[in-house]
């Protein structure tokens, strides 16, 4: 399993391990990665997701994951994310009509 955020995409860097005699060795600076439950208001369901916790304060600030996905570039979504996104966008388009 990568590690990378499902919905962010913020994944592993790399820099150095500097010392006080300014030896360098490389290192890796790994994301705050968590296993969490997201519900979809659109949908219905709960998924379960893998997200960085940078993304879970942004899921919050956006108001839901629905308004997250939705205002998201499918770019930096993983395969999963991107198909919640297209459902969650056809269930939308679907309550418009219906209300229109």
């Amino acid at each position: 399993m990568s590690r990378v955020c499902e919905l962010t995409g913020k994944g592993v860097m790399t820099g150095n391990n500097v010392s006080h005699a300014n030896n360098k060795t490389r290192r890796r600076f790994l994301p705050n990665l968590c296993q969490v439950t997201l519900i979809s208001d659109s949908l219905g369901q709960r998924f379960r997701l893998r997200v960085s916790a940078h993304a879970l304060r942004s899921v919050e600030h956006r108001g839901g994951l629905d308004a997250f996905l939705l205002k998201s570039s499918e770019t930096e979504l993983s395969m999963r994310a991107r198909l919640l996104r297209r459902q969650i966008a056809k269930k939308t388009a679907e309550a418009a009509t219906a209300a229109a």
